[in-house]
């Protein structure tokens, strides 16, 4: 952030010099000129900040915005660290690719010339590309990183820069702290002499290659000898790019084509029938309910925009239709795994699995039942995919991890959620329980009888004032005292709080490991406590209960489990706790936080 010291009109001048775009330094002048200082601090008091998630934000004119200048300062910054950081950075090259959005494809071009002007090859995946597509090619290529402009299930605004390291995960510390760094020392846009990507010798069109060698891969995650499903499948792209890559994918498999939400089927940037794209939204899917009850079909599949997340729905008996959560899917998907993994006859020793530790506890059980290994770790596909690559240097096997936020991993070769290998294994799944005359909300029935039954409801306060979370996160750090002892809470709803662990920076702490305290995880940028709990009336039922704030969107999320032999009274319990996180917790009628 710029000093409050340093005049707008510094900030604004300096804009004007450095930007090479006349519409967006129009944008600011403009503001200038109309004196409107209010919405110039907004944009030019405060520089956007790269994260492990890279850069996402609206597009507009300002330090504090997505545009070509924060685009250039960006890519000159990724290519003098990873020159520094990578070995034979500038032959390994780079991969770039981007979705529909506005601006997508400008974006790409302008990072893939930053770096064929500094002497380093650029693989460039020319046209619409799923998001996996670029860590797949990354790996496949032995790039020094990628580069993927997409802001996911963001609204229509919005834009991203989402950058994957050597390894082909998304980044972690420190590299994000040191690219950071490096964007600050390259500031000055050096554009004299920017080459022309289209024929440039140092720009090499990897696009059908890479496609080819994807769906050899998605082929190899099913198994050859599976009976294919006589369901018939609606599949939605939410205006996204999914749809030639679904298409594709079902025809390699074998499976029957999707019928397809016409009314969503092509890419959009505008998303003109959902205002945010995220297909786990509530009603997100009602369009493809509607076109899968007149059609007779029996399941609802759904990507978001990047397609890189998934979700299904399934048409009971009655003619309702069951809209599966991200956990449900997870442990359908982890079970599904573990069955072909031990068809294959290999070691239950070997095997290991990964989900977020916001996501169920379902998985673990299925672990201590069945003998593998079960590894937590904090959200976010950047620590599932580095966690997945610890446990392969340590002679594990790792076919499947998850987060609930319906992102899923298969295999080997992409450490990354993908939507498409998702909505494929789905389609293996359905194919596998017909065999068996189940239905696939049967075969979860049968899951919570063998595991356990488990229950989540999660959601978010919306909330876009910083101080004002850090207070309401200040009251849950001292609940019992008004000093400055950190005292949590002890109950919640009437059960009672067994363990804690806040991973929040400049506040470790895990009462479950003595004698240190210390967590067991690495600690998060932004606030993040968990809770366990128990009622006292009825040990048989549990929580867990984790609060965060979001890296990318204004809300403190919660991520609530229960687990229980009784699922109305489960129910009925977890309605109590989240009346008791809004009411007690987060005092939200004091804050005037606002609920979905």
């Amino acid at each position: 952030m710029a000093p409050v010291t340093v005049p707008l009109e510094q900030l604004v001048n300096e804009w004007l010099r450095l930007d090479p775009n006349p519409i967006t330094r129009d944008e600011i002048r403009r503001l200038w000129d109309q004196r409107k200082t209010d919405e110039l601090e907004r944009r030019m008091r405060t520089r956007i900040e790269f994260g492990t998630a890279g850069l996402r934000g609206k597009m507009e004119a300002g330090w504090a915005r997505m545009n070509d200048l924060i685009i250039i300062q960006a890519s000159q910054g990724l290519c003098a660290y990873v020159l520094r950081s990578v070995p034979e950075a500038s032959i390994r090259g780079v991969v770039v690719g981007h979705d529909h959005r506005h601006n997508s494809e400008l974006w790409a071009n302008l990072t893939a010339q930053v770096f064929i002007s500094n002497n380093v090859k650029v693989y460039f995946h020319r046209g619409f590309v799923h998001t996996p597509m670029v860590p797949f090619s990354v790996k496949r290529l032995n790039a020094a990183c990628g580069v993927m402009i997409t802001a996911s299930h963001n609204p229509k605004d919005d834009n991203g820069y989402k950058v994957y390291w050597e390894n082909a995960v998304q980044i972690i510390a420190p590299h994000d702290v040191g690219i950071a760094e490096s964007i600050l020392q390259n500031l000055e846009p050096r554009l004299d002499n920017m080459p022309d990507v289209y024929t440039s010798p140092l720009c090499v069109d990897c696009s059908d290659s890479m496609r080819e060698s994807y769906f050899t891969l998605i082929q190899g995650l099913v198994t050859a000898q599976v009976t294919h499903p006589s369901a018939k499948f609606v599949n939605t792209s939410m205006h996204g790019v999914s749809d030639p890559f679904i298409s594709e994918a079902f025809r390699r498999t074998g499976f029957t084509p999707c019928i397809p939400v016409e009314k969503q089927r092509l890419p959009d940037p505008d998303f003109p029938t959902v205002m945010f794209p995220n297909p786990e939204e509530k009603g997100k899917q009602d369009l493809a309910i509607s076109e899968a009850t007149a059609s007779g079909a029996n399941y609802v599949l759904a990507q978001d925009p990047d397609a890189d997340r998934f979700t299904a729905a399934e048409r009971g008996t009655d003619g309702s239709w069951f809209l599966f959560t991200g956990d449900q899917l997870g442990a359908l998907f982890a079970s599904h795994v573990l069955s072909k993994y031990k068809a294959a006859g290999k070691p239950l020793g070997k095997l290991a699995m990964i989900a977020s530790t916001v996501s169920s506890r379902m998985v673990e059980a299925m672990a201590r039942v069945e003998g593998f290994k079960f590894v937590d770790c904090l959200t976010g596909f950047k620590f599932i995919g580095n966690t997945a690559l610890d446990l392969v240097g340590a002679g594990y096997e790792v076919p499947f991890g998850y987060e609930e936020a319906i992102g899923f991993m298969f295999g080997s070769e992409i450490r990354d959620k993908d939507g498409v290998a998702a909505t494929v294994m789905f389609a293996e799944l359905v194919a596998e329980v017909q065999r068996r005359g189940l239905t696939v909300r049967g075969y979860l029935d049968e899951l919570y009888q063998r595991y356990g039954y488990f229950e989540t409801k999660n959601s978010y306060f919306v909330c876009s004032d910083p101080v004002t979370i850090d207070h309401i996160f200040w009251g849950i750090r001292h609940f019992q005292e008004s000093d400055s002892t950190v005292r949590y809470p002890a109950s919640i709803a009437g059960l009672t709080v067994n363990s804690v662990i806040d991973l929040t920076a400049g506040y470790g702490y895990d009462s479950t490991n003595a004698p240190s305290y210390q967590p067991r995880l690495p600690l998060s940028s932004g606030h993040m406590v968990q809770f366990r709990a128990q009622s006292t009336n009825d040990p048989d039922i549990k929580i867990v209960l984790t609060v965060r704030t979001s890296g990318t969107e204004p809300k403190i999320k919660y991520y609530l489990e229960g687990s229980a032999k009784d699922r109305q009274k489960l129910a009925g319990v977890l309605d109590l706790i989240v009346k008791d996180l809004a009411d007690v917790w987060m005092k939200a009628p004091e804050y005037g936080l606002r609920t979905p």
